[in-house]
C-alpha cells in the first residue's frame, strides 16, 4: 500500500462548497447544466443545487419546472426568475440583488451548459464585477456529446455556434474558418441546415469529411457521416427536424503557396472569366473558392 504524501496537504476541491446532499450550496450563482434530451443526464450535484438554491433562474421556466418535476424537486415557494436574452437588462438587477444579500442564486438554460450558445454571459459578467463568487455545475453539453460521438479528431476543436442567417453573410463567415487547424463545430436550425451544408461544401471544399448530429441523446438520435457532398446529398429528399449539430474535420489538403495559386490564376485568366478561373483553381487545389476568387480580382486589377 503507497503511504500518503503529507507533503501534499489535504486536497481543494468544488465538492468542499457544497458537503452532504442537502447542504445549501455556497453563496454566489451557480450555473446548472440541464440535459440535451435525456432526463437523467443531468447530475446529483445539478441536482442538489436545484433542490437547495434560495433563488432559481432560468432561460425557461417551464423547461425547468418539468425537469424538477421529473425528478421529484418541489419549488416549495422559492423565487423562479424567467432570465433570457429579451429580459436581461431587466431582470439581472433583481438576481444581483439576491447575489448582494448572500444567497445561492442557480441558473439554467433551457438545455446543455449555460454561456454555450445560451444565454447567461451578462449575467455571469455582472455578478464577477459586482465581486460575487460565480460556480460551474458541469454537465450536459451538445458540443461535446457530437464531438465524442462523431469519430473525428477532438485534440483540438473550434465552437462556431450559430452561421448568419443569410447565405451572403453565411458564405463570407464559414470562409473564415477555411484554414482553421482543428474540427469545426456549428449548431444550426433544421430550415437552414441544407443551405449550410451547402455553402460549407463551397466554401471549404465538397471532400472535407463531416458529421450531422440530430436530437442528441433523445429517442430519434441520428448520426450522418461522410464528406460535405454527401451530407448535402443525403438532404435533399428527406427533411431534417430537430437539434443540429455539424462538425467538419480540418483540412487535409496540401498546403500550397500564394506563388503556385498565382501561377494557377495566371494560366487561367488567359481562357477564362475571373469566376470560372478562381473556380477552377480553388477545385484543383482543395482551397476556399472565396479566398482564391478575391486573389484572382487582385490579379485582374494589377
Amino acid at each position: 500500500m503507497t503511504e500518503p504524501d503529507d507533503d501534499l496537504g489535504p486536497p481543494v476541491t468544488p465538492l468542499e462548497e457544497y458537503g452532504p446532499a442537502g447542504r445549501k450550496p455556497a453563496p454566489g450563482l451557480h450555473f446548472v447544466s440541464t440535459p440535451i434530451g435525456a432526463a437523467r443526464d443531468i447530475t446529483l450535484r445539478g441536482l442538489d443545487i436545484l433542490r437547495e438554491a434560495e433563488v432559481l433562474a432560468a432561460e425557461d421556466t417551464r423547461t425547468l419546472r418539468h425537469l424538477m418535476d421529473i425528478h421529484g424537486i418541489p419549488l416549495a415557494g422559492r423565487p423562479l426568475v424567467a432570465y433570457h436574452d429579451h429580459n436581461g437588462e431587466a431582470v439581472r438587477p433583481r438576481l444581483l440583488a439576491a447575489l448582494a444579500e448572500g444567497k445561492a442564486v442557480a441558473y439554467a438554460s433551457e438545455a446543455g451548459t449555460p454561456l454555450v450558445a445560451d444565454p447567461g454571459f451578462q449575467l455571469g459578467r455582472a455578478a464577477i464585477a459586482a465581486g460575487h463568487r460565480v460556480f460551474a455545475a458541469p454537465g450536459p453539453s451538445a458540443v461535446l456529446a457530437a464531438l465524442t460521438v462523431s469519430g473525428l479528431p477532438s485534440d483540438r476543436f473550434l465552437f462556431a455556434g450559430f452561421p448568419p442567417n443569410t447565405a451572403q453573410a453565411r458564405r463570407k463567415w464559414i470562409a473564415e474558418f477555411a484554414q482553421v487547424p482543428a474540427t469545426l463545430v456549428f449548431y444550426e436550425s433544421p430550415k437552414r441546415v441544407k443551405e449550410m451544408l451547402t455553402d460549407l461544401a463551397s466554401e471549404l471544399g465538397a471532400d472535407r469529411e463531416a458529421v450531422l448530429c440530430r436530437e442528441l441523446t433523445k429517442r430519434f438520435e441520428e448520426i450522418r457521416r461522410g464528406t460535405l457532398s454527401d451530407l448535402v446529398a443525403s438532404c435533399a429528399d428527406t427533411p431534417i427536424k430537430g437539434e443540429i449539430v455539424v462538425l467538419v474535420d480540418r483540412s487535409r489538403a496540401p498546403r500550397f503557396g500564394p506563388e503556385d495559386v498565382e501561377a494557377a490564376l495566371r494560366d487561367r485568366l488567359q481562357r477564362l472569366s475571373v469566376k470560372d478561373a478562381a473556380a477552377e483553381v480553388a477545385e484543383m487545389l482543395g482551397l476556399p473558392r472565396r479566398e482564391v476568387y478575391q486573389r484572382a480580382l487582385a490579379m485582374e486589377r494589377d
